[in-house]
């Protein structure tokens, strides 16, 4: 058999399984065969993958595309994300009317998107709990996230009035009856937060550490017990997203056990890069906010030990304008798409060590199975041919700058990386080549639909 495109001589990472040597052949966009280091394939185009790591290609479940530009940020955000390895997404859908709002969004992304893409629905209201099953149903949407941090005078003031632990558990209930469903939750406990801010806002305080003081770890924590002790009553799975916390993660640990509904975990790169010390002033701003190095740490073990299964950028790509004038007021996130593989592989497996199949589930694998992603995040026959292939002792150091993304600046500004992505692959067509954008680009990325 003649292929379209063979991926020759690399190690070949199957996402938490192992690293073996070989080749990929691939036709009409999936995977055909995995052949052995000594089996010869005749492919229409070859690379060669020698001394490079072939990995599935990321799927970041976790990213905000209309933050930034709504009309460009599709296209601008997913090229940023190619560039990183990054073959799929799930961005998160918030609107007062999903029903009517969703069908034009899917659109504009299907539009503009060089990668596939998904969505999770944001649940802010009673209206939109009734509405889950329908809304699964018509847009193979089966993931949904209800956002504590919006809870009281906090949520008044963006116009959310309706977030309380009633939503919560209803949401709950809801998600227990959707197949596949999962229910994201944003762990913070807004109603002590004042008691911590006032004294800080009056102190003067202005730094990045004051963010973390403000909304310490254990208010995750509280609130990471409370939606766990829930989704255990009302039947269903919760996904702790964008954990921070070590605390949170031991709270978990505790609560895990057999018989009762699945507690995910997924984390995001900074709170396994950067601290409340790192000098990055008003743009480490973020929430749940960035904590002490014993936190990084201690999620770091979890990534180890699998106990967290996922990892995103939580991108937002917004203008560097936006992150100030003050820590209280400015605006909240960073971009961080293209710096996924870059951050694990130099601080997980370079550092501490952690085995590249294991950082590759979380990126992959994991966030396929947990999202119900048909044909995605394994490297076998017949899955899409998504690839990131890899030189993982080149070094890559990060400017804004190189990025097309609508955000004009990085947390990880200067930072160096050993884990250099030279070539991106979505479904056997060739975006980064090189190290650089190269033709297959534009309006192909492919919504992925989810069956209820």
């Amino acid at each position: 058999m003649t292929f379209d495109l063979v991926l020759k001589g690399g190690e070949i990472v199957f996402p938490g399984d192992g690293v073996r040597k070989g080749s990929i052949g691939i036709r009409n966009g999936r995977i055909r065969a995995i052949l052995d280091a000594g089996e010869q394939a005749q492919g229409r185009r070859v690379i060669d993958c020698g001394n490079r790591w072939i990995l599935p290609g990321v799927i970041d479940p976790h990213t905000h595309i209309g933050f930034g530009d709504k009309e460009n940020d599709w296209a601008s955000e997913s090229l940023t994300a190619a560039l990183g390895g990054v073959t799929g997404l799930l961005s998160f859908w918030r609107h007062d009317d999903l029903g009517s709002s969703t069908g034009p969004w899917r659109a504009a992304a299907e539009a503009r998107s060089a990668i596939d893409f998904g969505l999770h629905f944001g649940v802010t209201s009673r209206r939109h709990v009734a509405e889950l099953p329908a809304l699964a149903k018509r847009f193979g949407v089966t993931s949904f996230k209800v956002y504590l941090m919006y809870k009281g005078a906090n949520g008044a003031a963006k116009g959310f009035t309706e977030v309380d632990d009633a939503l919560l558990y209803a949401a709950l209930q809801a998600g227990a009856r959707i197949k596949g469903g999962v229910v994201g939750v944003h762990c913070e406990n807004t109603e002590v937060i004042p008691l911590f801010r006032e004294p800080l806002k009056a102190a003067g305080r202005d730094d990045l550490a004051a963010w973390d003081e403000q909304s310490p770890g254990f208010l995750e924590a509280e609130n990471v017990f409370r939606v766990a002790f829930f989704g255990e009553k009302a039947g269903c799975p919760v996904n702790i997203v964008h954990m921070s916390s070590a605390e949170s993660l031991e709270i978990v640990r505790r609560l895990r056990r057999p018989g009762r509904p699945p507690i995910h975990v997924e984390t995001c790169i900074h709170y396994l890069l950067l601290t409340r010390d790192s000098p990055l002033g008003l743009i480490g701003k973020v929430n749940p906010p960035l904590r002490p190095q014993a936190d990084v740490d201690g999620l770091w073990e979890g990534v180890r030990t699998g106990e967290i299964a996922t990892i995103g950028s939580d991108h937002v790509p917004r203008k560097r304008a936006t992150k100030g004038p003050d820590i209280w007021s400015a605006s909240a996130g960073f971009p961080g798409l293209a710096q996924i593989l870059p951050v694990l592989i130099e601080e997980g497996h370079h550092k501490r060590g952690i085995a590249i199949e294991r950082l590759a589930a979380a990126v992959s694998r994991n966030v396929a199975t947990l999202y119900s992603l048909p044909r995605k995040g394994m490297i076998a026959p017949g899955y899409d041919a998504d690839f990131a292939i890899v030189d993982p002792d080149a070094a890559v150091t990060v400017r804004a700058a190189d990025y097309p993304s609508h955000s004009d600046y990085s947390p990880y500004e200067g930072m160096r990386f050993r884990g250099r992505v030279t070539h991106t692959i979505r479904r056997g067509d060739l975006l980064v080549e090189d190290g650089v954008l190269a033709g297959a680009q534009g309006a192909a990325g492919r919504y992925l639909h989810r069956e209820p």
